[in-house]
């Protein structure tokens, strides 16, 4: 068995559902737009993201020598979800543990692996933690194709998605880019996004997404676009949940990304008396917990009615 195909079962084995492999290159295509994506302001408030601008397109200003970009895929869907109803809702993504743990360290047990195969071998890892083109690189990679709402879709799997990333400086076998995609003339996710916030390009003007609204904004929300929200009080999974390319979509098998028993149960009143002590024992280490309890509270006042005001 040769190297690359001991690297594609080991990643199975370490619990990824997807892994592809790309050559090293500029991706100086997918550069272009996004300077005019930045240029155009559609980060919002997120400044961060149109720092750097090279090192996403160009791993060779992230890890010097690097040929091969491995990509590995890590399915969240799950149908267990918040039973109760009319209480702000979480997105999937977020009601099991952080997923930049768990998958960083599943990461670098691949790359260990993979300098136990070749002692030559350098690496870095990246998992939604630095400035890497994730969604560009995985097409790179042969997962799928960006849709139209940007988010990665890989045909069999669907988009709920988590990404991974680990540069080496060993040359491997490469998958082929995915160079079409299958979102035809459907329109459905711009058409039910309640906000607009997907442009026609398949980018997402953020200062109108709710997932940046709910997470990283931390500016008062435009009356208007506050009501369109309704309740959801951390990220949106509406773009995805419309995408008839997931209504096939299959539960993860991955019981960090389990929702807990005190979310999945909680009940109005119980948001509405949420003291700090039970947002730590119930969000304690869910992607949801570094928002503070502070900005979380007011939120919850905000959408269960307790008081008016914007997010």
């Amino acid at each position: 068995m040769n190297l690359t195909s001991e690297i594609r079962l080991k990643a199975v084995s370490l619990g990824f559902d997807l892994c592809g492999i790309a050559r090293a290159r500029h991706l100086s295509e997918y550069e272009e737009v996004f300077r005019k994506w930045c240029g155009e302001g559609m980060n919002s408030n997120m400044k961060w993201l149109c720092r750097d601008i090279p090192k996403r397109f160009n791993p060779s200003l992230l890890l010097p020598g690097v040929k091969s970009v491995i990509v590995t895929g890590l399915n969240y869907f799950t149908d267990e979800i918040q039973s109760e109803r009319n209480v702000p809702v979480v997105a999937r993504y977020a009601l099991g543990t952080d997923y930049h743990d768990f998958i960083t360290d599943r990461l670098k047990t691949l790359l260990g692996f993979i300098k136990d195969l070749d002692p030559s071998a350098e690496g870095s890892v990246f998992c939604d933690s630095s400035c890497i083109a994730e969604k560009a690189w995985a097409v790179e990679a042969g997962l799928g194709w960006q849709g139209k709402n940007s988010v990665l879709i890989n045909e069999k799997t669907g988009s709920f998605l988590f990404l991974g990333i680990i540069l080496v400086t060993t040359e491997l076998e490469y998958d082929l880019p995915y160079t079409e995609g299958k979102c035809g003339e459907c329109r459905i996710c711009i058409e039910r996004c309640p906000t607009g916030a997907i442009n026609e390009n398949r980018t997402i003007d953020t200062s109108k997404c709710i997932s940046n609204l709910t997470i990283e904004n931390r500016e008062p929300i435009d009356k208007a676009l506050c009501e369109k929200i309704d309740n959801r009080i951390f990220g949106c999974d509406i773009c995805q949940e419309v995408c008839p390319l997931n209504k096939k979509a299959k539960t993860h098998n991955h019981p960090e990304l389990k929702i807990n028993d005190a979310l999945r149960s909680l009940n109005l009143a119980g948001w509405q008396a949420m003291t700090e002590d039970d947002f730590r024992r119930i969000f304690k280490n869910s992607p949801v917990y570094r928002k503070g309890f502070e900005r979380f509270r007011k939120n919850i006042d905000v959408l269960t009615g307790k008081e008016s005001g914007l997010l």
